[in-house]
Order: structure tokens, then C-alpha cells, then sequence
């Protein structure tokens, strides 16, 4: 059996490798075309899309899937639309690949730059999302990669049928269909396999629960570009604008549950809590939200009519280091900014934190000091997403500060290299 699990890592492997080289030198005008066409072949496809889609949902449930997974795996009409407009958002991007910079004259008379390049073959790991799949065939192949994609058993039939449209529309723009190559093997020793092999996979990026992504960092000799879980925070400073903090904490929460730039917790200042805790509360409440609180903080909501009792909990040590992804959230009441930044250097998961503030000075310093790979003023942290920063599509988030941080679009999924022009010189 493993004789047979190589022979399909190694097979996939090269294929990508070849497919890849091909992908280097191809025009931008050629992968525009490709992806027109991919666009073209989801439309045409649509129906068996929806109806592959419908019969994963069907299977996720008889097996229990968690309701934030079955969130990610639904293919809404929206979501369909979205996954189209992200493919004909990355045709605008300017093409990375060829771009030279910081090109400087040396003594010796040489001039030395700098290229972007594609990275090569990259794996991608991940659970449930059908939009992962086109976003990363989207950004992979603007990119000059070839890509494998490895995505859950519960998605199995929706990436296939998306894997049809895919391969429809690179052949049809004259591109290798093994550019973008899904694995429909279940067999987890496949994975283990492909991220162990760096002779034929350049960059491994899984995205997913924080097993999968612990799973990968346990047993990858391949790079990772990961992030492994979503703690974000919004803290309220004594100078916030009261016209803000309602609407931001409330769509920070609870405009989606099940995603990792959701926030996890709230932190506020002592000298404004009373005053602005209460309505907190009562919006939570009204989303059915679970609040689990410091002492001060729970105090406050116990005291506020309106909350119902089992929404009020008091928060455990783990609360605060916690990515839910459901309607729970933890609240605590702070000192300060001192105070606040010190929590978040403590529990978060350097995703995306929020401060909200009229005070320029805290306001500077929040944006300073905390290390997160995206840091906010006075807006939801529902905004840390590739399409929002403008990026067309994102292929995930990087926590790491190697090669790449936060959203990852069509800049992260290349790297440089060192270009030296010369007119005949030679070292002395």
C-alpha cells in the first residue's frame, strides 16, 4: 500500500513540477484567459455544482458535522456568484510574476535588482470550504504555480465537480490541466506523504481547524504558511466614539459565527464600562449570544434587565485564549490601554485585533505595539480577508513573519530573487 501511495504522491508531484515550469513562462494575457474560462465553465457547470454541493451537505449531516463546518461546506447562490467574481477580480490584478525593483548601479558598473517569480508547486490541506478551491486555482495559476489541492472528505464531491470546470477551462485557454490537480484520494497517509517531500513541493498551506494545521506542522519538512487558529479581540478605549462601538462590536461578533476573523473577545475600559456595557449585553442577548465574563464585567450584565441568566458566564482561563467559532464570546474589563495590550499579547493568536478610539495617541500606539498580523482602528475585524484589503481573493491568512503575513493574495504566493546586469564586467 505504500509502495502505491508513493507512486501516487510522485506521480501528482511531477506532473504539478512540469506543469508548473510551463506556467512560469506563460503571459499574463494566456492565464487571463484561463481564468476567463474557468469562470465560464463554473457558469456552465452550475447545476451539477449545486447538486454535487447538496449531496456533501446531505452526508455532513448524517455524520454530525459541527454547524460552523457545515456553514463553510453550504455553496449558496451568493457564494457561487462570489467564487465567479473573485475569478474575473484576479484577471484585473496586475500579474506579479517578471516585476523588477530596486534595480541600483554598482561601482563595478553592474546593476542589481530584484525579481518576483513564482514560488513553483504548492500543496493546499484544507476543510469543507468549496471557495478555497477556486480561489486557490485562481491565485495559484495568476501567480505562475501549479498547485495541488487536498481538500476535506465532506467536500469531496463539490470539489470534483469544480475540478471539472477547472480543468474545462485551462484546457480550453491551451494550459496543462495538471496546473491545478485535486486529490480525491481520502487517505490521510497521501497528505503525509506530499507535505514530506520537498523535492517536488515548494510551499505547503493548510487551512482549517487548528488540528489540521497542528497535524501538518507536526509532520510537514515542506515550508508551511499557516495560521493556526482566530483569536481576535476589539478593545474598547475610554476615548471610543460612542457612535462606533455598538455597530462594530456587533458586526465583529455576530455578522458571521464560524470564521476566523470573527472576534473572540471583547476588552473595555473600567472607566466606560458601566455606561456602555449594558447596551453591549442587551445586543448580544438579542443574537443569543453566551457572554463569559470577568468578575467586574459580569457584575455588570447580571445587574442589566433584559439578559437572560444562562447567556451570563463567568469566564475560565481558557476563555480568554479561546476561537469559538459559535455565539460565545469573552468579556473583560481593563485598566487601560497598558492593560488591554498586555491581554492581547498574552492569549491572542496574532490574527486581527481592533481598537476602537478617538485618542490619536492610543490609537498609534495600539496600531504599534500589538503583533498581529492585521491591526485595526475604529472598524470590524470581519474586515482581515483578502478581498476586502483588495487583493481579489486571498488564499489565506499568515500569522508567521516568513514569507508572507495576513491576507495572502497573488504578492504572497511568489519571492524574489537577485537579478545582476552587466555590460562585460568582470571582478578585480
Amino acid at each position: 500500500m505504500s509502495d502505491v501511495l508513493d507512486q501516487t504522491v510522485h506521480a501528482l508531484a511531477q506532473a504539478a513540477r512540469t506543469a508548473a515550469q510551463q506556467l512560469a513562462r506563460t503571459s499574463t494575457a494566456q492565464k487571463n484567459e484561463a481564468l476567463r474560462a474557468i469562470a465560464a465553465a463554473l457558469r456552465a457547470r452550475q447545476s451539477q455544482i449545486f447538486a454535487a454541493n447538496e449531496l456533501d451537505l446531505a452526508h455532513a449531516r448524517e455524520a454530525g458535522l459541527a454547524a460552523a463546518m457545515l456553514d463553510r461546506l453550504a455553496l449558496t447562490p451568493k457564494a457561487f456568484a462570489a467564487m465567479v467574481d473573485g475569478l474575473n477580480e484576479v484577471v484585473q490584478l496586475p500579474d506579479p510574476v517578471g516585476e523588477i525593483r530596486d534595480l541600483k548601479p554598482r561601482p563595478s558598473g553592474i546593476l542589481v535588482g530584484k525579481m518576483r517569480v513564482p514560488i513553483g508547486v504548492i500543496a493546499i490541506i484544507y476543510e469543507s470550504r468549496p471557495n478555497v478551491t477556486i480561489d486557490a486555482a485562481a491565485l495559484t495559476l495568476k501567480a505562475g504555480n501549479a498547485v495541488i489541492l487536498r481538500g476535506g472528505k465532506e467536500a469531496l464531491r463539490t470539489n470534483q465537480a469544480l475540478a471539472a470546470a477547472i480543468a474545462d477551462g485551462l484546457q480550453q485557454a491551451g494550459l496543462p490541466p495538471q496546473a491545478v490537480q485535486i486529490v480525491t484520494n481520502p487517505d490521510r497517509a497521501l497528505v503525509r506523504k506530499l507535505i514530506a517531500n520537498p523535492q517536488h513541493v515548494d510551499l505547503v498551506i493548510p487551512r482549517g481547524g487548528k488540528s489540521l494545521i497542528e497535524a501538518v506542522l507536526a509532520e510537514a519538512r515542506v515550508p508551511i504558511l499557516k495560521h493556526l487558529d482566530g483569536n481576535c479581540h476589539v478593545y474598547i478605549h475610554r476615548a471610543a466614539n460612542p457612535n462606533y462601538i455598538l455597530p462594530i462590536v456587533e458586526n465583529a461578533k455576530t455578522q458571521r459565527y464560524g470564521v476566523c476573523n470573527a472576534a473572540e473577545t471583547l476588552l473595555i475600559d473600567a472607566e466606560i464600562a458601566p455606561q456602555y456595557l449594558p447596551a453591549i449585553g442587551l445586543m448580544f442577548a438579542r443574537h443569543g449570544v453566551e457572554m463569559r465574563c470577568c468578575p467586574q464585567a459580569l457584575a455588570t450584565l447580571n445587574a442589566t434587565e433584559g439578559i437572560p441568566s444562562h447567556l451570563l458566564k463567568p469566564a475560565t482561563e481558557e476563555d480568554w485564549r479561546t476561537e469559538y467559532l459559535a455565539p460565545i464570546i469573552a468579556i473583560r474589563v481593563v485598566t487601560g490601554i497598558d492593560q488591554a495590550i498586555e491581554h492581547i499579547e498574552c492569549y491572542s493568536s496574532r490574527h486581527t485585533e481592533a481598537i476602537i478610539t478617538d485618542d490619536h495617541a492610543a490609537a498609534m500606539r495600539f496600531l504599534r505595539e500589538v503583533d498581529s498580523s492585521s491591526v485595526m482602528l475604529n472598524t470590524s475585524t470581519r474586515f482581515a480577508d483578502g478581498y476586502q484589503y483588495g487583493l481579489g481573493a486571498e488564499i489565506g491568512i499568515s500569522t508567521d513573519k516568513f514569507h508572507a503575513r495576513g491576507p495572502v493574495g497573488l504578492e504572497g504566493l511568489t519571492c524574489e530573487k537577485w537579478i545582476v546586469l552587466g555590460s562585460g564586467q568582470t571582478r578585480q
